[in-house]
């Protein structure tokens, strides 16, 4: 038997667990049990999360620059970076939190939390992410890898103790995306556009957001101390604020800093809409339908959000076609 799994239910000294009518990892619920050592360490790693690496870093495709050999590879460097940099964060989080995950409804079939993975065995499988991380940054020069570096600084102290700030941990969280964007920008030799930053933000603010509403609703806040901050109405209001700062921010991009040319005008009574659109089908998503636990999974699976998201980009494309050889 490999010691790094545990095939015994965890036993709680304090007596039954308050979520004992649910399915132990290790005795039931087959269809969430990682299947062995191999599928606990890629279920830690939740790759699940990876395509908003993908996503946020590869935003300076909005400028035709960034298509070049050069800046598609600066791309593939860049995402695969803050890929296993994210992983890194993933398991410094569950590490911390194994106990606090275990009396958790939404964690604690988490791989370290349910006692399938031991913490000594994560520690091994992030040092091997780690050497790998450091071998993809001594690629390039400080001056571009920063952003990965700032990203791993600012998760240690998120991890350590920072996320029970309440209302500093979205906007840590935000960073976190805001910095993802740099670095696309960094690794493609682009301009960071501060209108595209600021939407890029204020919109990570609202997932982030989001996410917590859900927790209050789900769990009443028990299990995260920095929800003792905020109340449904409270993120009710900040989720509409920081949406209203994203679809300001991103019309100013769209006036002042997207490379389209003549095509701006163009640009701002196509593009618009579809943002706006989208904006209110999320607010739909997490107000009424108490959706946004996992953002990730509500802006991939929701027919209508991926239907308008297709369009914008298709649209987007087209135009930054035309205003490229128009110049």
């Amino acid at each position: 038997m490999n010691p790094a799994i545990r095939t015994g239910p965890a036993v709680h000294a304090a007596g039954p667990h308050p979520t004992d009518a649910r399915p132990h990892p290790a005795t039931g619920d087959a269809s969430r049990r990682p299947a062995g050592l191999a599928g606990s360490l890629v279920h830690l790693a939740r790759p699940g999360q990876w395509p908003k690496n993908v996503l946020v870093v590869s935003v300076p495709l909005l400028d035709p620059q960034a298509w070049t050999r050069s800046g598609m590879g600066g791309l593939v460097w860049a995402v695969t970076a803050f890929t296993l940099g994210s992983v890194l964060v993933y398991v410094l989080n569950d590490l911390v939190d194994r106990r606090r995950d275990a009396d958790n409804p939404a964690r604690w079939h988490r791989p370290i939390a349910a006692g399938l993975l031991t913490p000594r065995a994560a520690v091994l499988f992030a040092a091997g992410v780690a050497i790998l991380l450091v071998a993809v940054l001594t690629l390039v020069t400080v001056a571009v890898a920063w952003p990965v570096v700032a990203y791993l600084l600012l998760n240690l102290g998120y991890s350590l103790g920072l996320k029970h700030v309440p209302l500093l941990d979205v906007f840590l969280v935000a960073s976190g995306f805001a910095l993802r964007l740099i670095q696309g920008h960094l690794a493609t030799g682009t301009t960071v556009p501060g209108w595209l930053l600021t939407a890029v933000f204020t919109l990570c603010l609202l997932l982030t957001l989001g996410k917590r509403r859900q927790e209050l609703r789900a769990t009443g806040g028990g299990h995260r101390p920095a929800l003792r901050g905020y109340t449904v109405a409270l993120t009710d209001q900040l989720m509409q604020l920081s949406a209203a700062l994203t679809a300001g921010s991103y019309l100013l991009y769209l006036r002042d800093e997207a490379p389209l040319g003549g095509y701006g005008p163009t640009a701002t009574v196509l593009l618009t809409p579809l943002a706006i659109f989208g904006l209110f089908r999320y607010l739909q998503l997490v107000l009424v339908r108490d959706a946004g636990g996992n953002p990730v999974r509500t802006l991939v699976r929701d027919p209508a959000l991926v239907t308008n998201s297709a369009l914008w980009a298709v649209l987007s494309g087209v135009l930054l076609l035309a205003a490229r050889s128009q110049g």
